[in-house]
């Protein structure tokens, strides 16, 4: 066995690192270097010593190499030669700036922010599914093909009011102006009797443009319940006092369009309905400057909202603009129309400004359609606000400034049910568009129409009845319908209801009510991302928190405004306790501010009232 192979490991150890030595020598000084008396130097290790000393030595030059361009590469500056003693040094070179990021298409300003809030009064999701069958009928389209709401859908929203778990349309509106429940019938005003700020007010305040379209009247309990306040909503004559500036916080709207003229005439102007002779006009344009348009000419001189000057309001009904299925496009404006008017103006009039706009838009007749069982009516009510909504989404994607909307309803009218038994046998699984498509008119219309014939006798009478019913596309009239429509006739009765049921139960159409629902209603949003907060269920006045946050707003500095008359101060009109004294007892209060009471909620009174909160 070979002598190297016997060594003990220290005796190894000991002339490794006399070799290590002399390959560290040898790196440090480039000379080869001797050990003399190291068994390395002779032998097996002697041949390959003078190979491994040249692989070190590579391996230390490309080491150094690679450190060296590193170097450089961080310290250019270092590498540059001397300057000339006869030449003047070159300046330093300036760094280049960073490129900057690629702006997104059609960027927002995110220091302005506008909110458009819609309200479908009236519509719950039945009113959806209706209008969305129909249409897939009446333009071939597959039921895939949905509506603009359907594809927009966050949430729901409870309704209850606080002294009644169905609200009405003041109520409703209360808890999405001011954010707090109140009775049935009160205008921004809470169950104690004081006024709560609205958001359209605190707005104003903040240096907001604003704005209403409706397509019911201006006075009305949802356009009056964010720029008014009275104790109950039938107070509209001091409603249309306090649109046009006769109240603490002066004029608040800038721009309001829909119906309702017939309250800002003196009763005795033609057209009025007034109860004294204050002419609003002449009283808005005197203190402060208000333009008033009073037909379609008018509205046509907008031009869409680009020549519009402020403050303005558009009233182009002497108290509601006819429903779609009903309107003459020559006389009246479309709720499309004035919504994309009221866009443009305000966005306009804010694009030098540091505040964006607040506006509030209303399919009001939807509601009416369900007050009257009127299915023909409702689906093109339904559908005229989803237009409205497609048109709504496609201007804020031309707008410069963060913009959203949030649209819903205060409340079901109706109970509508999308289907009906007409038997005491087994029901059908059906119902029919059709018969919804070939109706040309309303209920309101008809019954209107049949009482304004004046030629006497019965048999005249049933020859126009006839004639009417072919109107509707109604062939296979019954006699005793016809006798009932001849009875209400003679008697000075309203037909409405009569040519609503004829068309309701021939489209297997179902209504429990004439009045409102308690049934959830839905939200919908564009850009949804913008209104997480509201995806879900909630209660009605977390909306109205919401647009009070999303435009930043001190809603409660404008109620404490408000009140420093006191409870019931003159400028709200009559106190709750003579209105009710004078009207529906029934429609009274509970609570104290902001509290939901359930105290006669659960309880009867007796015979069915027949007036409608609307």
């Amino acid at each position: 066995m070979p002598q190297d192979r016997l060594l003990s490991p220290a005796r190894r150890s000991g002339e490794d690192n006399e070799d290590q030595d002399s390959v560290e020598e040898a790196l440090l000084s480039g000379e080869h270097v001797s050990r003399k008396g190291s068994s390395r130097a002779k032998g097996f290790f002697g041949r390959w010593k003078n190979p491994l000393i040249t692989t070190w030595a590579a391996l230390a030059t490309i080491i150094l190499l690679v450190l060296g361009v590193l170097y450089i590469r961080s310290h250019p500056e270092d590498t540059r030669p001397a300057p000339s003693p006869s030449s003047s040094p070159s300046p330093p070179k300036k760094p280049t700036p960073p490129t900057p990021p690629t702006p997104p298409e059609n960027p927002k300003n995110p220091k302005k922010r506008n909110l458009i809030f819609m309200v479908s009064d009236g519509m719950g999701p039945a009113s959806l599914s209706l209008t969305r069958s129909w249409r897939q009928f009446t333009e071939g389209l597959p039921i895939n093909d949905i509506l603009t709401l359907d594809q927009n859908f966050i949430g729901s929203s409870r309704t209850r009011s606080s002294n009644s778990l169905v609200t009405d349309s003041a109520a409703g509106a209360t808890a999405f102006s001011c954010g707090m429940k109140s009775y049935n019938g009160a205008i921004s005003v809470l169950p104690d009797g004081n006024p709560c700020g609205t958001v359209l007010e605190a707005a104003k305040a903040a240096g907001y443009k604003t704005g209403l379209v409706v397509t019911t009247s201006v006075t009305d309990a949802t356009p009056a319940c964010f720029n008014s306040h009275v104790n109950m909503r039938w107070e509209q004559d001091r409603i249309a006092e306090q649109q046009i500036g006769d109240h603490p916080l002066g004029l608040v709207t800038d721009l309001i369009l829909g119906g309702g003229l017939c309250h800002f005439l003196g009763n005795s102007t033609p057209g009025s309905c007034r109860n004294d002779d204050r002419d609003l006009l002449g009283e808005g344009k005197k203190k402060h400057g208000i333009e008033f348009l009073t037909n379609i000419g008018g509205f046509k001189y907008l031009r869409m909202g680009k020549f519009v000057k402020m403050p303005l309001f558009g009233l182009f009904a002497s108290t509601d603009i006819p429903y779609k299925i009903d309107r003459d496009p020559t006389m009246y404006p479309s709720l499309t129309a004035m919504a994309e008017t009221a866009i443009t103006a305000l966005d306009i009039a804010t694009r030098n400004s540091e505040k964006g706009f607040f506006l509030m838009i209303e399919g009001s007749r939807i509601d009416h359609a369900g007050h009257g069982n009127d299915p023909a009516a409702q689906v093109r009510e339904v559908r005229e606000y989803d237009e409205t909504f497609k048109m709504v989404m496609q201007k804020i994607d031309e707008l410069d400034t963060e913009t959203v909307v949030i649209s819903t309803s205060d409340h079901e009218t109706g109970g509508l049910s999308v289907s009906r038994q007409l038997t005491p046998t087994y029901p059908d699984y059906l119902w029919y568009p059709s018969v919804l498509d070939n109706a040309t008119h309303s209920s309101e219309y008809m019954a209107k129409t049949l009482a304004d014939f004046d030629e006497p006798g019965e048999m005249k009478i049933i020859e126009f009845i006839n004639k009417l019913l072919l109107l509707q596309g109604i062939k296979d009239a019954g006699g005793d319908e016809v006798t009932k429509l001849v009875k209400y006739k003679m008697a000075g009765l309203s037909t409405a209801y009569i040519w609503a049921d004829m068309i309701s139960r021939r489209a297997q159409i179902g209504w429990s009510t004439h009045g409102h629902s308690a049934v959830d209603v839905n939200i919908y949003a564009y850009p949804r991302k913008l209104v997480e907060k509201l995806h879900g269920n909630h209660e009605n006045t977390e909306i109205g928190e919401f647009l009070r946050n999303y435009l930043d707003v001190d809603v409660e500095a404008i109620t404490k405004k408000l009140r420093e008359n006191g409870t019931n101060a003159a400028w709200m009109g009559r106190t709750l306790e003579d209105i009710l004294e004078s009207n529906h007892k029934s429609m009274g209060v509970g609570g104290d501010v902001g509290e939901v009471t359930v105290d006669g909620m659960d309880a009867y009174h007796g015979v069915h009232k027949r007036a409608c909160m609307h």
